[in-house]
């Protein structure tokens, strides 16, 4: 299949298609309402100059029906005196034009510019074709030389001169009457002229501005790269552009993270897999096949290793899903629940004095499944860096509209300018080396802290050792804690 070449519109600019629009669209509009305009205007004049005619006719009917001359006070004696009193007692206006006929042949016109219908052959023929005895006035347009002209023919007799026949013709030149429009729509086609030109300077000058942001935004696209995607589009307002631009930003936002934390899924795999792969390299290159001891001491190993290096793989493809956003499935959460449940898994890790610190009666928003992870891991760390019979206290509150679970151990602690950094990946706090543990356990916890909007936070035990503490926002029902009374001396519950 042949590939669509595009058409010259598609090669236009947003800015030149939508100048372009707004023309056609005014021309459109500009072209409708000139139109129109002139289509009334037009019968408005058309219905001026048929009550003109009408008036003129009406004039004319009184003075033959009144049979007296005005000026002498005497019956009229024939036709032609009548026509001459009627034509020069009645001022025509622009448009129209008085003329007289007598016998057929035309004898008295007004104003002198008449003189050319009075001898037009068309007004001859129309005359001569109305019947000198006819009782009702005749009209009809007529194409003269003139132009286009209504033309009303009214027969004449009179008692006096039964004999003689006339006829009294009142005439409107429809194009001299509408000479004031075409005015009026010169003057508008200049005008919607200059309208357009300025509606398309405006048009343009607007657009450039309204699309400016655009261009920004497709130039910092262009200027993000895999080395740099530090780069964001400047927001300015608070319309649709801004908010595409909002949202492009937060694209580039996640994109960034996206990369940076495989880049760093990857940093961490190598780093950390690198040590048990050269162990296993270099014990298979040693192991000496023939001796069986050998081969079971380097097995055992070899498994160890491989255990740990799945361990390190497991956490880190967690830790990977924790930017995704099927990471969690918040639901309805009993707190209280949790808590019992967490202490009461919690005790099998481990030869501890087992207490429940708190108990907070509340139900909560969050993954219970991603909770309980992150406490039972709090609950292992604590049991790696405390002493068998020492206390280990699990904890549950909501106040201010945030939701906590600890876990405090009364081992040596972290001093306070490392309780930051023991959350990230690997990281690993003074004195736990040849302790179990990959270094991604609290990193673990911080994930899943962060998935629920909350965060993670390690202070001071009561006495000594470390709590750290799991928090986030009580979306839920909210409750207080409630303390339990147990069989131990300090009022606490002990497993």
């Amino acid at each position: 299949m042949s590939e669509r070449r595009p058409g010259p519109l598609t090669r236009w600019s947003v800015r030149t298609k939508v100048v372009v629009s707004v023309l056609a669209m005014t021309t459109l509009g500009l072209l409708a309402t000139g139109l129109l305009t002139h289509a009334i205007q037009r019968r408005v004049v058309v219905e001026q100059v048929d009550r003109d005619l009408a008036q003129e006719v009406e004039e004319f009917r009184r003075l033959a029906d009144l049979g007296i001359d005005p000026d002498t006070g005497e019956p009229f004696t024939g036709v032609e005196q009548l026509l001459r009193v009627a034509i020069e007692r009645n001022v025509p206006s622009d448009h129209e034009m008085l003329v007289t006929f007598l016998a057929g042949e035309p004898r008295l016109y007004s104003p002198a510019s008449a003189r050319t219908l009075a001898d037009d052959a068309a007004l001859r023929q129309f005359v001569a074709g109305v019947p000198g005895d006819a009782r009702e006035v005749v009209d009809d347009w007529l194409d003269t030389g003139e132009g286009r002209v209504h033309v009303v023919v009214v027969p004449v007799r009179v008692e006096g001169d039964p004999g003689q026949t006339g006829a009294y013709v009142v005439a409107a030149d429809l194009g001299e009457a509408l000479e004031a429009q075409r005015e009026t729509m010169r003057t508008f086609t200049l005008v919607a002229a200059v309208v357009l030109v300025l509606v398309g300077i405006v048009a343009w000058l607007v657009m450039g501005r309204v699309l400016r942001p655009l261009e920004l935004l497709a130039a910092t696209a262009r200027q993000v790269g895999e080395t740099d995607l530090h780069r964001r589009a400047p927001v300015r307002g608070d319309d649709d552009v801004a908010a595409l631009a909002r949202t492009f930003n937060t694209m580039l936002d996640r994109l960034a993270g996206a990369i940076e934390g495989q880049r760093q899924f990857l940093d961490d795999a190598g780093h950390e897999l690198r040590t048990p792969l050269t162990v296993l390299r270099g014990h298979l290159e040693l192991i000496d096949p023939d001796d069986p001891r050998d081969v079971v001491e380097t097995r055992d190993l070899l498994l160890d290793e491989t255990a740990r290096m799945s361990r390190i793989v497991e956490d880190l493809v967690l830790l990977a899903k924790a930017e995704r956003p099927d990471f969690l499935a918040p639901a309805p959460v009993d707190l209280g629940r949790l808590t019992d449940e967490l202490l009461d898994k919690a005790s099998a890790l481990g030869d501890r004095r087992w207490r429940l610190d708190a108990r907070a009666d509340a139900v909560v928003l969050g993954d219970v499944q991603r909770l309980t992870q992150a406490g039972l891991q709090l609950a292992d760390n604590a049991v790696k860096f405390s002493a068998p019979g020492t206390v280990v206290a699990v904890g549950s509150e909501v106040s201010d509209g945030v939701a906590r679970v600890w876990v405090r151990d009364e081992g040596p602690g972290v001093p306070p300018e490392d309780r930051a950094r023991i959350f990230e990946r690997f990281a690993r706090a003074d004195g736990a080396a040849g302790r179990p543990g990959s270094g991604l356990g609290l990193a673990i916890v911080r994930a899943i802290a962060q998935g629920h909007g909350g965060d993670v936070t390690a202070t001071d035990g009561a006495d000594r050792g470390l709590r750290v503490t799991l928090e986030w926002p009580a979306d839920g029902d909210g409750g207080t804690a409630v303390g339990h009374d147990g069989a131990t001396d300090d009022g606490q519950e002990e497993r």
